[in-house]
């Protein structure tokens, strides 16, 4: 799973038939303190599975064979998706 921060939106109008009723949002990946990952230029398109929206902190999960069991499509052409919405970060040392 992927920590990371919604930053926008990507509109489509036309999507193929699997992908329809889901938003597609962009998502940068951030570390536990919610500092940018370790390379920073790297951002995710990601389907929306739970109503998150900009500025939300995400868990995601980028592995196709997962996100096609959540969407319950074999055969949907998606690998990117956005699992939860973080509420709280408590680091322990």
């Amino acid at each position: 799973m992927i920590l990371g921060k919604v930053i926008g939106n990507v509109v489509s109008t036309c999507k193929i038939a699997p992908l329809e009723g889901f938003k597609l949002l962009l998502v940068r990946p951030i570390g536990p303190g919610e500092n940018p990952a370790e390379k920073p230029g790297k951002t995710i398109v990601a389907l929306d599975t739970v109503q998150a929206g900009v500025g939300d902190t995400v868990l995601i999960i980028d592995e196709g064979n997962s996100a096609r069991s959540i969407l319950k499509d074999s055969s949907a052409p998606v690998r990117t998706v956005i699992v939860g919405i973080v509420d709280e970060i408590n680091r322990s040392r």
